[in-house]
């Protein structure tokens, strides 16, 4: 990875969701508004500095670069491109998610 880069795995299960009734809503039903996606870091760039792999970022599906990789599909993104990071380090003293 270059620069600021991070490269996150796609999670298998954002595609197909179930709303609080029950009802099943596939990943092509168009939403009013935009859905943000959460997703795990596995690479980032030396520049990278407010995540580290393992991390869970939450970015925008929309704005995304996808690359395959030994047939597994992947995102790479400019760190600044993240919204938010949920961190297990933080442990119990933080909440373990920051902007």
């Amino acid at each position: 990875m270059l620069h600021d880069r991070i490269l996150v795995e796609l999670d298998r299960e954002s595609g197909e969701r179930r709303s609080s009734g029950g009802i099943v809503i596939p990943a092509t039903a168009a939403m009013g508004a935009r859905r943000l996606t959460w997703s795990k870091v596995v690479a980032l760039g030396p520049q990278a500095r407010a995540v580290e792999v393992g991390d869970r970022v939450l970015f925008d599906a929309e704005d995304k670069a996808e690359v395959e990789v030994h047939g597994e599909l992947y995102v790479v993104m400019r760190e600044r491109d993240v919204h938010a990071v949920a961190a297990d380090r933080l442990g119990d003293e933080a909440t373990g998610l920051y902007l």
